[in-house]
């Protein structure tokens, strides 16, 4: 099957949203992985060693390039932080679209559901981080959901005054942040005993590990000092999981069902899956194991990918997610890595 042939099919999946069947999904994603198989250097050697199911180690992007066109065709590369790794994923694209359709529908749906409203972002703007895909994307809510936005974070630097301004204002506002710049606003904040009581219909969205660079804050301690700095309840607090691998994005449901048990959920063109750490064998529904997306917005590198996050995955397709597998690399993720770079 052709790209645009992919392409056109990938876009029908996003635009039917929960309307998409998962056996839609499913035949989408298996012409996904043939395609690709045949297309990107190191997935087929993995394919051809594992078969026609197997999934990349997102750690196979530090190593060599997984795309399907070549260099000149690139339009952005996203790269990882690589501040605990040491070599820096990379994620090519030769065509954004794709991305920001994805990006697009699941904020509408579950972060902006009420539409688009004053945003004040703690992380840089994409002119300041332009291999960031997370600056990228909230760079597109600017255009896409943003009445007016503030960049709070600039050359490495919390601007206090800038996002003290911006959150003295009687509107609802979306407060979209990582957790290390969260973690550096609330010692800034904390000094100066400054706190805000946002407008009800404000929403903070959280992203990123626990991890800062000065501690580490449990993900409770740090929902509890959300709600407290900023005057939200904890129902406004909402957790995103993205990947620079990915091209899609998981938030957890509490905006759009307050009252449910605090999950996260990617959108209907993505499957996640809890597979063995040493086999890589999809485990029984609700048993705890690595996290594996297949993500049909992924056309140009690979769609089945295979982390080392723990989670566990529900029958509804939430999940939770438990940070990464303490220790090496899992062994069924390291073999798998070997094969795709043989």
């Amino acid at each position: 099957m052709s790209r645009e042939a992919l392409a056109r099919r990938i876009a029908d999946a996003i635009d039917a949203g929960d309307a998409l069947a998962p056996e839609t999904r499913d035949a989408l994603l298996a012409d996904l992985r043939a395609y690709q198989a045949a297309h990107v250097v190191p997935y087929g050697r993995l394919v051809r060693g594992r078969g026609p199911d197997a999934a990349m180690p997102t750690d196979v992007f530090r190593f060599a390039r997984v795309a399907s066109h070549p260099d000149t065709d690139d339009v952005r590369v996203f790269r990882t932080s690589g501040t605990t790794s040491g070599a820096r994923g990379e994620h090519p694209f030769a065509d954004l679209s794709l991305y920001d359709r994805a990006a697009k529908a699941w904020a509408s749906r579950m972060l902006f559901p009420e539409g688009s409203m004053r945003l004040v972002v703690l992380a840089p703007h994409e002119d300041d981080a332009p291999d960031s895909s997370l600056s990228y994307m909230l760079s597109r809510f600017e255009t896409w959901f943003g009445t007016e936005t503030t960049f709070c974070w600039k050359d490495g630097v919390l601007d206090v005054d800038a996002l003290r301004h911006a959150l003295r204002t009687d509107e609802p506002v979306a407060l979209l942040g990582t957790s290390f710049a969260f973690v550096f606003a609330e010692d800034a904040l904390a000094a100066e005993d400054t706190r805000f009581t946002l407008a009800p219909g404000s929403r903070v969205m959280q992203t990123g590990g626990f991890k800062g660079r000065t501690r580490e804050i449990a993900p409770a301690a740090m929902l509890s000092m959300l709600a407290a700095r900023f005057g939200v309840g904890e129902d406004r607090v909402v957790a995103e999981y993205g990947m620079t691998e990915l091209s899609s994005q998981a938030y957890e449901t509490t905006l759009v069902a307050p009252t449910a048990p605090r999950q996260l959920r990617f959108p209907a063109w993505v499957r996640v899956t809890a597979v063995d750490p040493v086999s890589l064998e999809p485990l029984p529904t609700g048993e705890t194991g690595l996290l594996r997306i297949d993500d049909a917005a992924n056309l140009d590198s690979v769609c089945a990918l295979q982390t080392a996050d723990l989670a566990r995955v529900h029958a509804d397709g939430s999940f939770e997610l438990f940070g990464r597998a303490p220790g090496a690399t899992p062994r069924g993720c390291s073999l798998a890595v070997e094969e795709a770079l043989a």
